[in-house]
């Protein structure tokens, strides 16, 4: 199913072969990891299946025990017993990231659904969650402790953890997602079948990598912001787990540097226009950045030379010099850095400008210190404002990469122009 298709609808039913009776096809797989929680699996579930019923399609709980050592498994087992819409599986190892793994991928929901057992995000949420996906807007959805309109309630050393974490996140991995570790999500199980192949933790920084993957390969991601609730009661080693995340952020950065993650063939697969295509990739990004580079430093030096003979040096520099920055950033907006449309044209060309202000004061600084040396005529002017302009490309490269285009968010599955 491509991105965008509409799953079922409220009440569709699903064929079960030729001539068969029809089936009320699962829509939602809620599926809550557990560890450890005789003592509020059973309440937690029951306020679970108690607002699902309130929602327009059908849903069942999955509960993913994750090798526990006490009487979780007997509760789950109990409450699958009760009702016919709660599953039960069990992990021999420990795991958040296993559990869903393992669960997502055998479901044959059209909808994956992850929430915390201890059900701090108020459930109200769930049905903006959801919607966006069952309508096939979108393909991946958090809920959101940071975004504008959520209402939080935690201690002070988890509120600086969390937004720490997120902001190292924006500067490493380019991520635009507002909260990465918030336990309320949900993505299409045709997006799942395709992004958690590539996901390779299996404990606390599984949200994070799939939702970077996701991002890289062009998916929709929908936030929701939330009403949350800490857990005083809450069993997560932050530094351990801190420390765990930024072994995976380094990991995972390794992995899209160098293209080992194939991000861009899943985002091809779902009919998205992935975040690494038109040389996302740093290696195909540095390519086409030189060739744009090579083509604007020759029409530097034309430009040079053509206005040298009506200006003085240092006016046809500037000339030059402005005409040549214009191309190029527009080249390397479409061409290196895949940006299309005019959505933040303006904040591009802003950006371009003031590396422009960079090279003017570089090359005029070298045309200056020539004279200062001695040196005359037009040949050598050329060929040291020319060496002055590769220079400047390098840094404008790095600035263009980690500034500049940024914070782009270009639409996903916007066809290009």
């Amino acid at each position: 199913m491509s991105a965008g298709q509409p799953l079922v609808g409220p009440g569709q039913a699903a064929s079960v072969g030729p001539g068969a009776a029809t089936a009320v096809a699962t829509v939602l797989d809620v599926v809550i990891p557990v560890y450890n929680e005789e003592r509020v699996l059973a309440s937690s579930v029951e306020r679970v299946l108690a607002h699902l019923a309130t929602l327009p399609w059908r849903s069942r709980v999955t509960i993913a025990d994750n090798a526990s050592t006490d009487g979780t498994a007997v509760v789950a087992r109990r409450l699958a017993h009760l009702h016919p819409d709660v599953h039960v599986v069990h992990l021999a190892e420990k795991g958040r990231g296993r559990a869903l793994k393992r669960v997502w991928s055998a479901s044959d929901a059209d909808v994956l659904v992850y929430m915390d057992v201890d059900l701090s995000t108020d459930l109200n949420a769930l049905l903006p969650l959801v919607a966006p996906l069952v309508s096939g807007h979108s393909d991946v959805a958090i809920g959101s402790r940071l975004r504008r309109g959520s209402r939080v309630e935690r201690g002070a050393k988890r509120e600086v953890i969390s937004r720490g974490y997120n902001l190292l996140l924006r500067g490493a991995l380019r991520a635009r997602f507002s909260d990465a570790q918030c336990g309320f999500k949900a993505i299409r199980a045709d997006v799942a079948r395709e992004v958690l192949p590539l996901v390779e933790d299996h404990a606390w920084f599984f949200d994070t990598e799939l939702l970077v993957l996701a991002e890289r390969a062009g998916l929709r991601i929908h936030e929701v912001p939330v009403d949350w609730v800490d857990d005083p009661d809450s069993r997560v080693d932050l530094w351990r787990t801190a420390v765990d995340d930024v072994r995976g952020i380094a990991r995972l950065g390794r992995g899209l540097v160098t293209g080992r993650v194939p991000v861009a063939e899943v985002g091809e697969r779902l009919g998205r226009v992935s975040a690494e295509a038109g040389g996302g990739r740093l290696g195909m990004q540095v390519g086409v950045f030189g060739l744009v580079g090579v083509g604007s430093t020759v029409l530097y030096a034309l430009l040079y030379l053509l206005l040298r003979g009506p200006l003085d040096a240092f006016a046809a520099n500037v000339g030059a010099l402005l005409l040549s920055a214009v191309a190029n950033t527009a080249a390397n907006r479409r061409l290196t850095f895949g940006v299309r449309g005019r959505e933040g044209l303006v904040r591009h060309h802003a950006g371009g400008l003031v590396l422009l202000g960079l090279g003017l004061a570089a090359t005029t600084g070298s045309l200056w210190a020539l004279h200062a040396l001695g040196g005359s005529g037009h040949r050598a002017e050329v060929l040291v404002l020319t060496g002055a302009n590769l220079a400047v490309t390098v840094v404008r490269f790095a600035s263009m990469r980690t500034w500049v285009f940024a914070r782009t968010h270009r639409r996903r599955g916007r066809p290009a122009p």
